[in-house]
């Protein structure tokens, strides 16, 4: 259940320093290799300017775009959206652990994204994801902008929905294909038809032991047994959606929570559906895509995500925190 932490919260936000005024903001742009086509995506970064507006197109994000790169040596996040999703879907969490001292990385997952779906509905799209991050994460580490300032021994891992999925894979998880296909006679995942075929990716899974942490919302679960989660030793905060949604069962989220066994958080939002976890939507978004941004009566996603972002800065910062000397 949701922990009840809301006072210790308000005092380590107190106690916290003041690291910048806003988020630093820069595309990146990860060429195609022998590993997997292009990839496109953005960096959030300290930055002590005050706060501008980066202007996207269709939406604008609060931030300095292309402010002065910070110096020291800063964790690094890396974050997988969710089916058809983009790099810009989680970018109040985002600002939020920029402004509190940690590079963030987010990209668009080729073939899985809002402008190219192309691959969505294959399973091989589900071996393609954790091998894009391991490549986004090479990236950040070797000839990106910011590579100097990362602590190499810093690294965590943001997901949703099918980005959780991904970061279960990269943390030692195994799918279970067929176990996937038993259960998917009552599924609405769109996947399942492949999966009941019997078609099942044959491509090795990529795991990234330099993942330190991971915080995994509302993830896809169903290709997920006991054994599957058994190898994962890295601390988790796990996050289920009480309504569920777009395929993800609360039910599938709590066997995850069941099954792993390394010490981790377990957080179920009351009354949430699965896309609450997706930032507020400005007014125009919300008149063009009422499916992933009206809540159910009585929720409050912008409060929810206040108290939401404030949670993942502690897990991550407490996981992430630097040894001393």
């Amino acid at each position: 259940m949701m922990h009840a932490r809301k006072f210790i919260l308000v005092v380590a936000l107190c106690l916290a320093p003041k690291l910048a005024q806003g988020a630093g903001f820069r595309f990146i742009d990860i060429p195609a290799d022998t590993d997997g086509p292009a990839m496109h995506g953005a960096i959030w970064y300290p930055c002590s300017i005050a706060p501008g507006e980066v202007d996207l197109g269709k939406i604008a994000l609060p931030g300095v775009k292309d402010c002065p790169l910070p110096g020291g040596k800063l964790p690094l996040i890396v974050v997988s959206h969710g089916r058809t999703g983009s790099f810009v879907g989680h970018h109040d969490t985002d600002e939020v652990l920029a402004d509190a001292g940690f590079i963030v990385a987010a990209i668009n997952h080729p073939g899985d994204t809002a402008t190219d779906p192309s691959r969505s509905g294959n399973l091989s799209v589900l071996v393609e994801r954790p091998a894009d991050i391991r490549r986004v994460i090479d990236f950040m580490l070797g000839t990106s902008p910011v590579a100097s300032g990362i602590d190499r021994e810093r690294i965590g891992f943001f997901g949703f929905s099918r980005g959780g999925y991904t970061g279960l894979v990269l943390i030692g998880a195994n799918p279970d294909w067929a176990h996937a296909a038993a259960i998917c006679q009552g599924s609405s995942v769109g996947l399942c038809a492949q999966a009941k075929r019997k078609e099942y990716p044959t491509q090795p899974l990529v795991h990234d032991a330099r993942i330190k942490v991971a915080v995994l919302a509302d993830p896809l679960a169903i290709f997920f047994t006991s054994d599957s989660l058994a190898a994962i030793q890295v601390p988790v905060q796990l996050w289920a959606s009480e309504r569920g949604g777009d395929g993800v069962l609360p039910h599938d989220v709590g066997s995850v929570d069941k099954y792993l066994r390394v010490e981790h958080e377990y957080h179920v939002v009351p009354n949430a559906g699965h896309f609450a976890f997706l930032t507020p939507c400005p007014p125009e978004l919300a008149t063009q895509s009422p499916e992933i941004c009206t809540d159910a009566p009585g929720f409050d996603r912008a409060a929810f995500h206040r108290q939401f972002d404030a949670d993942v800065l502690t897990f991550l910062r407490a996981h992430l925190a630097k040894a001393p000397p």
